[in-house]
């Protein structure tokens, strides 16, 4: 503390008398507090008035101290606490990005692919507690009508009305008008750049006149060129069977579908025993005409020497070839007369 002398003028005679008196010095005001014309000394009962720096606002305590007799500031309890504004929201469609809510910190938005930013892109927390900017918007990307190539159109996958705006991530379909056919993506989307995506052309296709299938025929008979998606069918003569698809259609590659091809029936040459045929047992000699269509399945019986007993193996037609069972053995004529011991007419395994 400092001791200062003050001459005064006492009694009637004007004596003069010299008083000293103990000053304060310059307080040590604390963290984020600040005086307003701070002094090197202070007379005892001066006030110093006391405020927060700035990005700081008063918490508690009296905002004064006073120098007492004793040169020595009366306690300090004046706290400043940092200016803060309240958390932001991040956008509808959209993300916030900052590190702290305090005075003069910054807050960032974005938005999501397929938005646009609408309002301030960032907002300063104020010296008031308040973002600098209002919350911003993120409006939908929108495409024109999607561009529609020669001879084609689209069918949205939603409805569009006139005039509106196709949002962003609208889908829809590409298809040609006969005879064209597509080519490129059939599915077009509105991006987030606002434009579609790559649009197809339609491309006039035919096919050459088809040409028939051995043991077989057709549903036309003029020789001329075909457009694309027209489709012939195909028949088999007699007991021949069509093996794969009875249509063929003329694709985009100008070429047909893959044809079908007509099949043989397979003789059944046995001429003793009893067989299986579409779950039934017949003679051999009572089934009428000795043949199996392609792909048909017939059953001969086999037996089973250690356990006494006969079984059905089955046997089907491939295109004309018949491979009977190994284990099929075909009865002589005296043990075909007798028929009980016959391995279709023993105990079944």
């Amino acid at each position: 503390m400092k001791y200062f002398a003050i001459l005064q003028h006492w009694g009637p005679f004007n004596v003069d008398c010299v008083m000293f008196v103990e000053v304060c010095p310059r307080p040590e005001l604390g963290d984020n507090i600040k005086a307003e014309g701070l002094q090197r000394f202070y007379n005892p009962g001066e006030q110093l008035v006391l405020s927060c720096v700035l990005g700081y606002k008063p918490s508690y305590g009296l905002r004064y101290i006073v120098c007492m007799n004793t040169g020595i500031w009366s306690a300090n309890r004046f706290r400043c606490e940092p200016v803060q504004c309240p958390h932001p929201d991040p956008p509808v469609n959209g993300q916030l990005h900052y590190e702290d809510t305090l005075y003069e910190n910054t807050v960032n938005y974005t938005c999501n692919d397929g938005f646009n930013l609408v309002g301030a892109r960032s907002a300063s927390c104020l010296i008031d507690g308040r973002w600098s900017a209002e919350q911003p918007l993120c409006e939908p990307v929108s495409c024109d009508p999607a561009p529609i190539p020669k001879f084609g159109l689209i069918v949205y996958d939603k409805i569009i009305k006139r005039h509106q705006n196709i949002q962003f991530g609208t889908t829809g379909t590409y298809k040609c008008l006969p005879p064209f056919a597509l080519f490129g993506k059939e599915k077009a989307e509105c991006t987030a750049s606002g434009q579609w995506t790559e649009t197809p052309q339609c491309r006039e296709v035919s096919c050459p006149p088809p040409e028939n299938i051995e043991h077989g025929y057709m549903s036309i008979s003029q020789k001329r060129d075909f457009d694309y998606t027209e489709m012939i069918k195909y028949g088999c003569d007699g007991d021949y069977v069509l093996d794969g698809p009875q249509d063929i259609v003329c694709e985009k590659t100008g070429e047909w579908s893959e044809k079908p091809s007509c099949k043989a029936p397979c003789s059944v040459e046995i001429r003793r025993g009893r067989i299986m045929y579409k779950e039934n047992k017949i003679w051999i000699e009572n089934f009428e005409p000795k043949q199996i269509l392609h792909g048909e399945i017939l059953s001969v019986y086999c037996l089973d020497e250690d356990k006494k007993c006969g079984y059905a193996t089955p046997a089907q037609c491939d295109d004309g070839n018949l491979q009977l069972p190994t284990c099929f053995q075909e009865p002589n004529v005296l043990t075909y007369l007798v028929k009980s011991s016959l391995p279709s007419e023993i105990q079944q395994c």
